[in-house]
């Protein structure tokens, strides 16, 4: 029987990794008590005992989980922002070139954020084969559910006396200093980060990411684009989708609840959006966790998953 530790399970990644878990049989889930759960010395048991750990935790916190584990044949799946530019730790999204053989034989694995995840799978296929430069400057918006903002967030936007300036999109990250913007330009192999423009909307799950193009940052078609997207994602969560189905509209709820990604891309010769979609604690979290924990085991990758 396979052992898996969630360290932090009360958060709303952890919480989503548990329920999509519960019902596996080929799994045995290690649970502390609440006594236990933050006891640093029963976290490193669990965690060294574990084939795979999932952390699910504040930066800091998954940095000295991390330390905690001397067993070298220990999976352990950080989904916090502290390891995704590591050298040391394996970039956890099988769909990128030659990620998923990596993720195969890695002991350490970062997961991808959540804007991230839908700004990458864009922009690194269009990079990869040329139709973008490595020194474009790009901009994108995001637009997620309030459960991305975690617990606290969610209390805020659930509460019966919720402020009534959360009935409205809520624009953040003004600083331009968002945690997700280093992967973002690494995985990308881009010289700059994005301008990046991420919102809060009054709905609990989904995300949809636009990354804009027009001439001066590529001359490529929307129907070049669309053939290097249908040519790369040909396995894993994420699929190209050939345009809307709402009547012109765009959802950024229409995958939530499920752990797929749809890319699409749309516009004329002047003005091109290219769009992914996806639920936030789906792929953005949790389903990409679990799909790295699937790949690490040598089990199919959607083994638990719902797409």
């Amino acid at each position: 029987m396979i052992k898996v530790f969630i360290d932090g399970s009360a958060g709303t990644t952890g919480l989503r990794i548990r329920e999509r878990l519960s019902g596996r049989t080929d799994l045995q889930l290690t649970v502390l008590s609440e006594e236990l759960r933050k006891d640093p010395s029963a976290r490193a048991d669990a965690l060294n005992s574990a084939d795979v750990s999932f952390l699910c935790l504040p930066d800091a916190a998954a940095i000295e989980a991390a330390s905690f584990v001397t067993n070298p044949a220990a999976v352990i799946i950080d989904t916090s922002t502290a390891h995704r530019t590591a050298d040391d730790w394996t970039y956890g999204m099988p769909e990128l070139t030659g990620q998923r053989a990596k993720i195969v034989s890695a002991k350490r694995i970062a997961n991808p954020g959540c804007h991230a995840t839908g700004f990458i799978s864009l922009v690194a296929p269009l990079v990869e084969s040329g139709l973008l430069s490595p020194d474009v400057r790009l901009s994108c918006f995001s637009l997620t559910g309030y459960s991305g903002g975690g617990k606290k967030m969610i209390a805020e936007y659930e509460s019966p006396d919720m402020d009534p300036l959360y009935q409205a999109p809520r624009q953040y990250g003004i600083s331009q200093a968002h945690k997700h913007l280093p992967e973002m330009a690494k995985v990308c192999g881009l010289s700059h980060a994005p301008v990046f423009c991420p919102i809060v909307a009054p709905y609990y799950a989904g995300m949809e990411v636009t990354v804009p193009l027009t001439p001066s940052e590529t001359s490529a078609s929307v129907e070049e684009i669309r053939r290097v997207y249908c040519d790369y994602y040909r396995s894993g969560l994420i699929r190209f989708a050939e345009g809307p189905d709402e009547s012109g509209f765009l959802s950024a709820g229409a995958l939530a609840g499920r752990d797929s990604l749809e890319v699409s891309v749309f516009g004329n010769e002047e003005r091109i959006l290219l769009i992914s979609r996806f639920d936030n604690l789906g792929k953005g979290a949790s389903g990409a966790a679990i799909q790295n924990m699937n790949l690490s085991l040598g089990l199919d990758e959607t083994e638990g998953l719902v797409i």
